[in-house]
């Protein structure tokens, strides 16, 4: 896994380059955020529970069809690896916004889960609906615990980046 320090680092090592004001300036830029993003990864860790229950009641009181019979959710067993899916997509979304990089979410979810949905016939419209809702309860507890965000982009990227490159995908 990569982070901002070590993607820019590796910028300069691979030109054989010292760091210059821009580099300096870009791993400054990360540190000026790391209290945000520490307060917003402790805020989900410590609620995570409760943030993946509220977003599966949502999505399913917005599409009750993933429940009933022929749904995607229909059976205990597909209901729990819904739960599980969302649970994924929290985890990695607080590791890509403690590392300010995304690459994590490609190498260790998007990968093998774009196969999955695919090769199951998964409806990837619900998931990123999932991922969407996900944002929006953390986005209300951000501003309930009074988190102070001088970057919008430093929270929604992670989110966004996962429904982009779910949307991409052809099922």
């Amino acid at each position: 896994m990569q982070d901002v320090i070590s993607n820019i680092l590796n910028r300069y090592d691979t030109t054989g380059k010292y760091l210059d004001k821009e580099g300096i300036k870009e791993i400054e830029k990360y540190f000026d955020t790391a209290i945000e993003r520490l307060k917003i990864a402790e805020l989900i860790t410590s609620n995570s529970s409760q943030i993946i229950k509220e977003a599966a009641n949502r999505l399913y009181i917005e599409q009750p069809e993933l429940l009933r019979p022929g749904g995607n959710s229909y059976t205990t067993r597909r209901y729990a690896t819904c739960l599980r899916d969302i649970d994924y997509y929290l985890r990695y979304t607080s590791y890509a916004l403690i590392a300010g990089n995304v690459d994590i979410i490609n190498e260790r979810l998007l990968d093998g889960l774009k196969e999955t949905y695919s090769s199951l016939s998964v409806p990837i419209g619900p998931v990123i609906r999932a991922i969407e809702i996900l944002k929006e309860i953390i986005l209300i507890e951000i501003n309930n615990q009074d988190i102070k965000i001088t970057n919008q982009n430093i929270f929604s990227l992670p989110f966004d980046y996962i429904s982009l490159s779910l949307s991409e995908q052809n099922i």
